[in-house]
């Protein structure tokens, strides 16, 4: 079961969308960093369902607790032990459907694999799960504020609304956490339009991590570029990653491309950054810019044609609380993805 990500450090994720709890290990934390409770709960208050109108209205306070690996305000380098209650549970509307398969999700995909599966809300191939990727990464966040290194994430696109100014003053400021205010409107009118309709719309994260030395990373199978993909494609929601100029990079000039360098004091930099901040799997010190395409929520009231665990052909409409768009929610878990793999990294170096 691939439920871990990293070698020097790692996070370990355990937990069912609607079993007790979810639960998050972090091995390999350097001693004697100052890790505050609140840190760790503010990263979780902005994937916590319940936000706004655009989001699932499933009502979960996603309270972290430490079990263990922190004493007095710091860490032992001992396991850290992270755990939030699943407390909005109501696997009634789920009982229903138990037997057929969802489409778009996991649900075919689990059960053929091992045979048996978590009915309830997805059990462990639900986005729930992403609550201890998030735990993690505010973890992986705290040891990289040490070396000046600033993830930021944002939602760069919901269907075909594109945000055209980049402002990370205003990421917060709205409910789809989109850079740019007057198209986050733009973007909130058009989930609502299509909730109002009971289905769902996917859209485009971008994420920026700042202060990345030139040097993390390995080349080819272990690369840098390779590592964070892995991460982001662990999340069911991802179709897609690309880095730099990305598909763009097919209609350019290898002149247009090639990200040209030049020397300031004593440092190389570069005049673009087409290639995203990683070359040869390597970072070479230019911000490292990633784009992640979240598809539509699989979970939508329109009724849709499917099979059962017995292999009848029949219908499916599924109840419950779902997000119309993902993407908003999503975006501070690929951020934290993202510092977990870079921590990482780090750490070997």
């Amino acid at each position: 079961m691939g439920n871990t990500l990293g070698e020097k450090f790692k996070l370990t994720v355990a937990g069912e969308s609607h079993g007790p709890a979810i639960i998050a290990i972090v091995d390999g934390c350097p001693s004697n960093l100052d890790i505050k409770l609140e840190d760790i709960q503010k990263e979780l208050d902005r994937r916590k369902p319940g936000q706004s109108r655009i989001t699932t209205e499933r009502r979960e306070e996603d309270k972290v607790k430490i079990l263990s690996g922190i004493f007095e305000g710091k860490t032992l380098r001992t396991s850290i032990t992270l755990i939030v209650y699943n407390k909005a549970i109501d696997s009634n509307k789920y009982i229903p459907i138990k037997d057929k398969f969802r489409p778009g999700h996991a649900d075919y995909t689990y059960f053929t694999k091992y045979g048996i599966r978590d009915w309830r809300g997805g059990g462990f191939a639900s986005g729930r799960v992403t609550v201890a990727m998030v735990a993690g990464g505010a973890i992986a966040k705290r040891v990289l504020q040490d070396y000046g290194i600033k993830i930021i994430g944002y939602v760069k696109e919901i269907g075909n609304i594109k945000a055209e100014n980049i402002d990370y003053n205003e990421i917060e400021k709205n409910s789809v956490r989109c850079p740019d205010k007057n198209k986050a409107r733009e973007m909130e009118e058009k989930i609502l339009a299509v909730k109002a309709e009971g289905d769902s719309i996917g859209g485009l994260v971008e994420v920026v991590a700042k202060g990345v030395p030139a040097g993390l990373g390995e080349p080819r199978f272990e690369g840098l570029k390779g590592q964070l993909s892995n991460a982001f494609y662990s999340m069911g929601a991802v179709t897609c990653v690309e880095f730099g100029a990305g598909h763009k990079a097919k209609n350019m000039l290898g002149s247009e491309f090639n990200d040209q360098m030049y020397s300031e004091n004593g440092r190389i930099r570069h005049y673009t950054n087409n290639a995203g901040g990683i070359l040869g799997g390597i970072s070479n010190g230019e911000d490292i810019i990633t784009r992640v395409t979240i598809k539509p929520t699989p979970s939508i009231a329109k009724q849709q044609k499917t099979v059962d665990i017995y292999g009848n052909n029949v219908k499916i409409k599924i109840q419950g609380e779902h997000d119309p768009c993902i993407c908003p929610r999503a975006v501070p878990v690929i951020e934290s993805v993202t510092a977990i793999v870079l921590t990482d990294f780090l750490l070997q170096k």
